[in-house]
């Protein structure tokens, strides 16, 4: 039963699965008035899920406030507060949850656990117009193509090992790349494989409807240490690669469904050779192409928000005592709802 507001018209989305801690604060109405974000960058190696969180807890407050001074409204004006409930690194998780359930409890609105997967698609399709699209959905935790059916998002294909934000994260270390502020180590690669001239072999693995990304990642790591091709030519076979091992799935997901529109969506989407590929078999199968904004394509708590609302609308409410966190919490186990 849908369920409209009740006094107030604001949403407060906490997102914190991994690297990011996010607010975001959306309308009923779906506009978005703050998406403030905030990341744990390690020093070296990949994320420390504990110093993550620790990350997290500090700078909770700052981002909270930041988020309030650019919505102009006070958090007595909020009706709901939404967070990321999975899945996701543990500790870090559970940081984002008990700021949200303190929130909740100090000014009495209803708590709502979202499906951090479920807004990255919610988001993209909100931002693009997208109605029902076959997703490609990926970022550095996951990479999955999608698409609404019989109440819920089915997943058609997924990665059987690492994510393909994981993979080009990994290689970018291992090449000793430096991450810089606003600037992931993806987009540090896009950089350098725009240089790349020559397409070097590497393992294509796709497996029916699921990829692979482990053994190229191996293969292109060990001929990184043989120094027998640029850095830009691996950087550039890698991307051509992987891309093209979503690509497939996608196309074929596409042809199956016969859907009429695309999304891409998830940290890995604002990769312009992504993008370009993904545009060209939308065009081929004559459908719409929709990519998710460079802003709202990371983690961000503003997806979190709008989501949230979506949920609340149908009255999916999470009381506190049920509000634990759920690692490994699958798209499809998520009913959705708001979709007929």
């Amino acid at each position: 039963m849908k369920r409209e507001n009740a006094g107030g018209f604001y949403c407060l989305g906490i997102e914190s699965t991994a690297d990011d801690f996010s607010v975001g604060v959306a309308t009923f109405g779906g506009k978005i008035l703050a998406n403030v974000i905030n990341a744990y960058m390690p020093e070296e190696g990949g994320i420390h899920p504990r110093e993550a969180a620790r990350h997290h807890a500090e700078v909770a407050g700052k981002v909270l406030e930041e988020a309030f001074t650019k919505t102009g409204i006070k958090p007595e004006s909020l009706s709901i507060i939404a967070f990321s409930q999975g899945p996701g690194l543990g500790p870090c998780l559970r940081t984002g949850a008990t700021v949200a359930r303190a929130l909740s409890s100090y000014l009495n609105v209803p708590l709502v656990g979202v499906n951090h997967c479920v807004a990255h698609i919610e988001i993209g399709k909100m931002k693009t117009r997208a109605g029902d699209p076959i997703t490609l959905y990926v970022s550095g935790g996951n990479t999955i193509v999608s698409a609404f059916d019989s109440g819920r998002y089915r997943v058609f294909g997924e990665t059987l090992d690492i994510a393909l934000g994981n993979c080009l994260d990994v290689f970018a270390r291992e090449a000793g790349l430096r991450q810089k502020v606003g600037m992931p180590f993806g987009a540090v690669v896009e950089k350098l494989a725009a240089k790349g001239k020559k397409l070097v072999p590497l393992p294509y693995t796709v497996k029916g409807m699921n990829t692979s990304f482990s053994g190229l990642l191996t293969a292109t790591v060990n001929l990184l240490k043989k120094r027998e091709h640029t850095l830009e030519d691996l950087s550039y076979s890698l991307q051509e690669t992987a891309f093209s091992m979503v690509t497939e799935v996608t196309e074929r997901a596409l042809a199956h469904t016969e859907k009429k529109e695309v999304l891409l969506t998830g940290g890995v989407a604002a990769n312009k050779r992504l993008q370009s590929m993904i545009r060209a078999i939308a065009e081929e199968h004559n459908v719409r192409f929709c990519v998710v904004p460079s802003e709202f394509a990371i983690d961000n708590g503003a997806m979190i928000a709008w989501t949230g609302v979506l949920a609340y609308k149908y009255a999916m409410v999470t009381p506190i005592d049920k509000s634990f966190v759920k690692l490994k919490w699958r798209l499809e186990e998520v009913e959705i709802p708001w979709i007929k």
